[in-house]
């Protein structure tokens, strides 16, 4: 791994931000290096209001999307919502369900099954809106590129409205309205809302043509907090304001379903951040979806009832064990098929296929292999001749673009730079593993197959103090784009016998002057030769956090590397 220091921001803005907001010169100079530059622009980041975000009717379509909607509650049509089966999927899904059903819309709503459908607006799905009876079918999380699927969905009488994120074609299908701010003449200012995003704000501009008040959709922020860090999206600029009002309501614990996983995940009474929902609330409503009926995700988001709430965050607990156990046998099985199809030498992606693997986990364990060898990764399972792929990438490769460059060996794709998805015919497998190693291969330069660690600045224990962790706080909500501040301190010495615990984890303490830590380097455990107790020899890069453990919180340094 190589350290990088962030480029030093000029020390006039540094030396303008220390002055004007009376913070230590490092945490100055982290939010310069974050272009955070003025007061104000500190304001709308450490204080993030309403007030910031942006009307919604910017967006291309809105006021067609609704005008159609409010028609159709106006005439008692039936209207279907129709999302993915991932978090931000069925965040999206309940938060439109809640909205339209308190409007008095005569609503359902329908997530595709991933093993039979797959992703996104499907001839299925068009079927199930004509069964239902619907006259309108919104589309969450999905659609941009259902073409063929939208006509279709005209021909049998039924208007859609595309709500989604992802990355548009050249050809925009031709729905009623089409919402996502990645068109190219779509003048919405920011490009990076999550699916649940774009439907708060669908949810937003159905209420303010309503005449209701501004705080009317307020009430579905949890619902956007957790879509949108369950989906990593960057959290700068409006999903700062969502996520952070979000996390706000989260922690409230008001909503029956997120209070009854949170009770299931043993996080009642602790604070729960982007960490939490992405690492413990998130796998768990995802677990459903990959191994079963997501709807079932949906039914613990939208439910009053505390009785049923837990029983159903119990099937999910239940679910997401079932995934962990089929996570690591997929995980193990990648691993030997990487002994003959894998050389670290010679190739710069990594693309494995095998019967009977599950599209459920393979995105997630492509994302392992990722970190274990530092290449794009792509894992199709086949099922009767059909591969159904999760691809996922290095910050440097854009996973989608390749994609694009071997088209002519799938059926179809979709996703975005990081992660992408992909259907192809197994004879078609061998062909498409050439054609997409010799893009990498031409693409990926030698030092971009060298895993970097960012680092903020470097500083001594005793800078760590309660002004300095109150300050560090005020960063959150965490994400990309604004992640948690890496620090490096050098000849730190180890105090007693550092250990490993749990599955392969680093725990040791740290001591420099009178100021000692207690550090975690999570599957770090191969390090551990490199801790001589007593020595005051270490070099460490590390985050800072908060550890709540038996009611105490305790500081705690997240090592990310050692020398």
């Amino acid at each position: 791994m190589q350290w990088c220091m962030i480029e030093q921001p000029e020390r006039s803005v540094i030396d303008h931000l220390t002055k004007a907001l009376g913070v230590p010169f490092i945490i100055a100079k982290i939010l310069a290096s974050r272009r955070i530059e003025s007061f104000e622009q500190a304001r709308k980041f450490f204080r993030p209001r309403w007030e910031d975000t942006y009307d919604p009717f910017l967006m291309q379509d809105m006021d067609r999307a609704a005008t159609r909607i409010i028609r159709a509650v106006e005439k008692n049509e039936k209207i279907l919502v129709y999302g993915d089966y991932d978090v931000d999927g069925i965040t999206a899904v309940s938060l439109l369900y809640l909205f339209l059903k308190g409007q008095g819309a005569d609503i359902r709503y329908y997530i595709p099954n991933r093993m039979h459908e797959g992703y996104g607006l499907s001839a299925l799905g068009i079927e199930k809106a004509v069964q239902a009876g619907a006259g309108l079918l919104i589309t969450v999380d999905c659609g941009i590129t259902a073409v063929e699927e939208v006509a279709e969905a005209g021909r049998r009488g039924i208007d859609v409205i595309i709500s989604d994120h992802h990355e548009p074609t050249e050809q925009i299908p031709a729905a009623v309205a089409v919402l996502d701010p990645k068109r190219v003449d779509c003048r919405y200012p920011f490009k990076e809302l999550a699916g649940v995003g774009v439907a708060f704000k669908l949810a937003q501009a159905v209420s303010q043509r309503l005449g209701r008040p501004p705080e009317a959709c307020q009430d579905f922020t949890d619902l956007v907090a957790l879509g949108s860090a369950a989906d990593i999206v960057p959290l700068v600029d409006e999903n700062r304001v969502l996520v952070s009002k979000g996390l706000e309501d989260i922690n409230r614990l008001e909503r029956v379903g997120i209070n009854a996983l949170a009770e299931k995940a043993a996080l009642k009474g602790k604070k729960i951040g982007t960490g939490q929902l992405i690492f413990i609330l998130a796998p768990r409503i995802n677990a459903v979806g990959r191994l079963g009926n997501a709807e079932r995700a949906v039914q613990l988001l939208v439910t009053e009832s505390a009785e049923e709430a837990g029983k159903i965050a119990q099937v999910l607990e239940e679910e997401n064990r079932n995934r962990k156990s089929l996570d690591e046998e997929t995980f193990s099985e990648a691993l030997a098929l990487m002994e003959t199809e894998f050389s670290e030498q010679s190739d710069r992606a990594v693309v494995l296929a095998r019967n009977g693997w599950h599209s459920g986990v393979i995105g997630i364990v492509a994302s392992r292999i990722v970190e274990q060898v530092y290449r794009p990764t792509i894992m199709i399972g086949v099922e009767e001749g059909i591969g159904k792929g999760s691809a996922r990438s290095i910050p440097d490769f854009d996973i989608y673009s390749a994609l694009k460059q071997c088209e002519q060996y799938l059926i179809g794709f979709g996703g975005h730079k990081y992660a992408a998805g992909l259907v192809i015919s197994q004879e078609q497998i061998p062909a498409f593993r050439e054609a997409f190693k010799q893009v990498a291969a031409e693409t990926i330069r030698s030092e971009e197959l060298i895993q970097k660690v960012h680092v903020d600045e470097e500083i001594e224990l005793a800078d760590i103090t309660d002004k300095f962790i109150r300050l560090l706080n005020l960063f959150a909500p965490f994400g990309p784009q604004n992640m948690r501040p890496v620090f490096l301190s050098r000849n730190l010495q180890v105090v007693g016998t550092p250990q490993l615990v749990g599955r392969n984890h680093l725990k040791f303490k740290v001591r420099q002057g009178n100021h000692v830590y207690e550090a975690i380097g999570f599957n770090l455990g191969g390090l551990l030769y490199r801790l001589t107790p007593g020595e005051a020899n270490l070099d460490m890069v590390y985050v800072i956090e908060e550890n709540q453990w038996d009611g105490n919180t305790r500081i705690q340094l997240r090592v990310k590397d050692l020398v």
